[in-house]
């Protein structure tokens, strides 16, 4: 076992080179924030989608848009308002009158990197549609069904502040995104950075230092990064206890949760942590590996109680107690 856990660090190792190389350009236009782009690549290499909370300004566009460039990877923007319709997003069928057919026009949803700006702008008929294409990898236009290219990977956003005229993202859309991510402000060191960056007025330019097929290739290799059946124990146990708090000693803990985490959340946690690994160059995952994206999986994926609002519990403060109580492997 251990010389192919050795075998698997190799090619962890050689076909993880394109990682810095991406993190250098992405570097060029980003200050900080490398909490949200180790987050976006984690999301290219487990297949999974980024929903992200946070105030304006904090470079969740930027952040995405660099990721798309130096990929060479096809980019899409989508300002989700309330107005906003499936065939915006989607595409629809046109007429020809030459032809006397139908033509379909592909929407912006085909492409490598979309980025969903304030998806509860948009009315549910359209988070569906966006959804369904997150889940299916697919798209039907008329009779005809399109599938998407890979790598495939939507970023959406939500302002926290703001939430006059928004559709909330139910419960079972919002649990088909990998992770649900909270920006923060810059330190002042990097607030000074971007604020000398910006008054400069540099053009940057970003390199596409890595094609699309070596994201493909490196999918292959996370899904062979090592994961001891006792990992594979803990990871469950962090998850069952979101749903039988007293059976794991988390006393008082049941009256703040209505709903606990669904098996989305263990399918993510095991390939985000396979992934996560990936990012660090090693063939197998450690207990670390699973905090450390842990939090970020189960954040959106619990349902907490009347009790827990009115006593302002988060579900990070409850996913904190779990943590801190199910014993590491």
């Amino acid at each position: 076992m251990g010389a192919d856990i050795e075998a698997i660090t190799e090619k962890v190792k050689q076909q993880g080179v394109f990682v810095q190389k991406l993190l250098s350009e992405m570097d060029k236009v980003m200050v900080g924030q490398r909490y949200l782009m180790e987050r976006l690549i984690i999301g290219l290499l487990a297949d999974g989608h980024v929903l992200v909370e946070g105030v304006p300004g904090l470079a969740k566009t930027t952040a995405v848009k660099a990721l798309a460039s130096a990929i060479k990877a096809k980019f899409q923007r989508i300002q989700f308002t309330p107005d906003l319709l499936p065939a915006d997003l989607v595409g629809t069928q046109i007429y020809i009158p030459k032809l006397s057919d139908f033509t379909v026009k592909k929407g912006p949803i085909f492409a490598n990197i979309i980025l969903a700006d304030e998806i509860n702008r948009a009315p549910a008929k359209v988070q569906s549609a966006l959804l369904e294409s997150m889940q299916e990898k697919q798209v039907t236009i008329g009779e005809e069904t399109f599938k998407l290219e890979e790598p495939f990977l939507v970023m959406a956003t939500q302002n926290p502040i703001e939430q006059e005229g928004t559709y909330p993202l139910p419960e079972a859309q919002i649990d088909r995104f990998m992770f649900k991510l909270k920006v923060t402000y810059p330190s002042k060191q990097e607030e000074r950075e971007i604020m000398t960056r910006i008054a400069a007025r540099q053009k940057i330019e970003i390199s596409a230092v890595v094609d699309p097929t070596e994201i493909i290739q490196a999918r292959h290799v996370v899904d062979q990064v090592y994961l001891d059946h006792k990992i594979e124990d803990y990871i469950i146990d962090l998850v069952f206890a979101t749903r039988e708090p007293q059976v794991y000693k988390l006393d008082g803990l049941e009256r703040f949760i209505e709903y606990g985490a669904s098996p989305r959340a263990s399918i993510y946690i095991n390939q985000a942590a396979r992934a996560q690994a990936f990012l660090q160059g090693r063939g197998y995952v450690t207990p670390h590996d699973i905090k450390t994206v842990g939090r970020d999986i189960l954040r959106h994926r619990l349902i907490l109680s009347y009790e827990a609002e009115a006593e302002d519990i988060t579900t990070d403060d409850v996913i904190t107690q779990i943590f801190d109580k199910i014993d590491v492997p």
